[in-house]
């Protein structure tokens, strides 16, 4: 029944939802809170503001936010629920998952006029996570538009986030999705960030079996698994783009902060401190990627971290970066390929628009202009007003798309 609809005087009590369908309302429930706090942290990224205080501030948020709702025992249960991804701000050509300690020397990397900034975070409600990253350039405006190459980045890395979640579609291949992307940021003599990932999602599970890459080098094309997308299915999905000549990222100096338990691996840890600092993983933040901040002691947590990401029961979520002089635009989303059709399951950007960003280049394929220029779902035939809310309200679907 959609929200206009009356129900019929004689109708029988109000059923318990589906399955699907709560699954889905926490889905949404932690991709509202997601943009709230996005919302916060992109009024708060102006010139002088430190990146680790935008990090503290968007997880303190995050942590708030769901700790608001769904606090109702289940059976006696509480529901679980928190960060599924904490907040990090990757300026200019850090690739992503930057989050500093208080401890680390680029504790003191505050924004600049003119930096390409990148918000990612997410939340969850009952393991169902909603991750949502978007690409904001400190000081733009109308009057003063984004220009040059840091315009080519942004336009090539939102063109490519609209044309990749149009070609998520049922019976679509993941390959489809890696083509389309690396073909749209090439409107933009851009390139996606070689070897990014974007994965499945399950309850409690945000890097699933079926997975998405961008730029693949040969080795990458030949060992990476063709996968076929199905109805019921849901995707996060990670669009990365940089204005260098290949994509090419590699490693520098900054530190690793935030990591992620792999509940597929089994391991008896020897030290008892790594014994001890895993069992707190474990504690505080289950199957999603935490920030060594979080833990009770940082030295200690450091030190023990070592033994389990050296035995892969945890993985580092390692700070990459293009070459200088380079940048790097991002847009994440999560996306539920239901029987109604695709259904963003996080909001649109909210800082992105067109008259902000100026690019002397335009987008020339009449294929992908069609592609583009299509609603994100099919329009249903007149006459037939079946329960938006189990496919998602497609009024707000119809707003997302633009």
């Amino acid at each position: 029944m959609s929200d206009t609809e009356k129900p019929a005087a004689s109708a029988p009590e109000k059923t318990a939802p589906s399955s699907a369908e709560a699954d889905l309302t926490k889905y949404k429930t932690a991709a509202d809170i997601v943009h709230q706090v996005t919302k916060k942290l992109i009024e708060l990224c102006v010139e002088g503001a430190k990146v680790i205080d935008l990090c503290l501030e968007g997880d303190k948020l995050l942590e708030a936010g769901t700790g608001a709702v769904y606090n109702k025992a289940v059976k006696g249960v509480r529901v679980p629920k928190g960060i599924s991804f904490p907040t990090s701000i990757s300026v200019n050509n850090t690739v992503a998952h930057f989050s500093p300690l208080a401890s680390d020397p680029q504790a003191t990397l505050a924004l600049a006029k003119d930096d390409v900034v990148k918000i990612q975070l997410g939340a969850h409600i009952d393991g169902f996570a909603a991750i949502s990253g978007e690409t904001i350039v400190v000081g733009a405006s109308a009057e003063h538009p984004v220009t040059g190459r840091r315009a080519d980045a942004l336009k090539a890395a939102y063109t490519a986030a609209e044309a990749a979640m149009r070609t998520l579609k049922v019976g679509n291949k993941n390959w489809a999705v890696t083509e389309i992307v690396a073909r749209t940021a090439a409107a933009w003599d851009c390139k996606p960030v070689e070897g990014m990932l974007s994965c499945q999602q399950t309850q409690n599970v945000i890097d699933g079996k079926k997975r998405i890459i961008l730029n693949p080098s040969e080795g990458q094309k030949r060992d990476f698994e063709a996968a076929t997308f199905a109805e019921g299915e849901v995707y996060g999905i990670d669009v990365l783009i940089s204005t260098g000549e290949d994509g090419k990222a590699r490693l520098e100096e900054s530190r690793t902060t935030i990591f992620q338990r792999d509940s597929a691996v089994t391991y008896q840890l020897k030290a008892k401190n790594s014994r001890a600092v895993f069992s707190e993983v474990q504690k505080k933040a289950g199957a999603f990627p935490f920030n060594i901040r979080t833990l009770d002691d940082e030295k200690r947590a450091r030190m023990g971290l070592q033994e389990a990401v050296q035995h892969s029961l945890v993985k580092p979520y390692e700070v990459i970066f293009t070459p200088a002089n380079t940048f790097v635009a991002a847009f994440h989303f999560t996306i539920a390929l239901l029987p109604g059709g695709p259904t963003l399951i996080t909001q649109p950007p909210i800082w992105y628009k067109p008259e902000l960003v100026k690019t002397e280049k335009e987008l020339e394929d009449e294929e992908l202009k069609a592609l583009l220029a299509r609603n994100l779902r099919a329009s249903k035939p007149k006459g037939k007003k079946k329960a938006a809310k189990a496919d998602g309200a497609d009024g707000a679907e119809e707003a997302k798309e633009e």
